[in-house]
């Protein structure tokens, strides 16, 4: 079988359902074991001189070992290849937490910051609506191709192999990818990495939603505010996004305690959106999963 055709039913089980709490509460998911395997690393690794270095052979070490992983599940057979795959895509779980803040904010601003706390690193006490609202939607579109788009692009090329080698270096991307004294030099390599594995994830993202959104003739305008963005891929599914929604994301925000002035993406869109936003941008990012999952079906009609 196909890469293709074992993605279909990933796809779907996914999206039928997300992250069972049954399953979970009994057992540790895959994405803790690989966040352990990262700390391990960081533990033993992340001390004395020649920090980059001992960087470099930490995601090396991680990779060939979530590589070899992946190799061995696929020899269990088919079965095994959709299930893996299927835990390790995050449509659902992704909706559902966005939503979750839509439903806080209806209960008032503090509660949609409670909610959103949950999904960005940001600092969210005292927030707006607007910021709660444009911070739920960055992240949305963000991890609809870190989590969603990045993880079946590199099983179809790579099988679960190419999943697992995807997977360990986000995780390890999101926990010590940081320009701090401590990760500056150690993450260095982790944060490179999953900026190449992203490349194309987050610009095909940035495609399909602005195909399912009706904003392709904006291309050039997305492409513009993408590349004003801080990440060199967060920002092509946030410009989409935006412009789908009609609008304005990021802009200024805070972090520990200290106010940063970001461009804003889409600046001539509207800056006080409501909750009714973030479930339009929930409904795209579904009409956007669809679309990615008619594609499967493309390719493996063709093959």
């Amino acid at each position: 079988m196909t890469t293709a055709s074992l993605l279909i039913p990933a796809l779907l089980l996914d999206a039928i359902f997300g992250e069972p709490r049954w399953l979970w509460s009994r057992l540790p998911h895959p994405a803790v074991l690989m966040g352990r395997a990262v700390t391990v690393v960081d533990q033993t690794l992340n001390t004395g001189k020649h920090r980059k270095a001992r960087g470099v052979l930490a995601i090396v070490v991680l990779v060939a070992c979530a590589g070899w992983l992946g190799w061995v599940l696929a020899l269990f057979g088919p079965l095994v290849e959709i299930l893996v795959a299927a835990i390790l895509l995050a449509q659902r779980s992704l909706c559902q937490h966005v939503e979750a803040v839509a439903s806080s904010l209806s209960r008032g601003p503090n509660e949609g910051s409670t909610a959103v706390a949950m999904i960005v690193s940001r600092d969210t006490t005292g927030m707006t609506t607007p910021q709660i609202v444009r911070s739920a939607i960055e992240s949305g579109a963000e991890n609809f191709s870190d989590g969603v788009v990045a993880p079946a692009f590199w099983f179809l090329i790579g099988g679960l192999p190419g999943l697992m080698i995807y997977k360990i270096t986000n995780t390890a991307d999101s926990m010590i990818g940081y320009k701090t004294p401590r990760y500056r030099s150690f993450g260095w390599a982790a944060a490179r990495l999953d900026d190449l594995l992203n490349l194309i994830p987050a610009r095909l993202s940035a495609l399909m939603i602005a195909v399912v959104g009706r904003v392709l003739r904006s291309w050039s305008e997305i492409v513009k505010d993408a590349r004003r963005h801080r990440s060199p891929n967060a920002g092509w599914p946030e410009a989409a996004m935006a412009r789908a929604l009609r609008i304005a994301l990021a802009g200024p925000r805070s972090y520990d305690g200290k106010m940063q002035e970001f461009p804003w993406v889409n600046g001539s869109g509207s800056r006080s959106a409501g909750a009714h936003s973030i479930n339009k941008a929930v409904s795209v990012l579904w009409a956007t999963w669809a679309l990615g999952l008619a594609l499967t079906v493309a390719i493996v009609a063709l093959l």
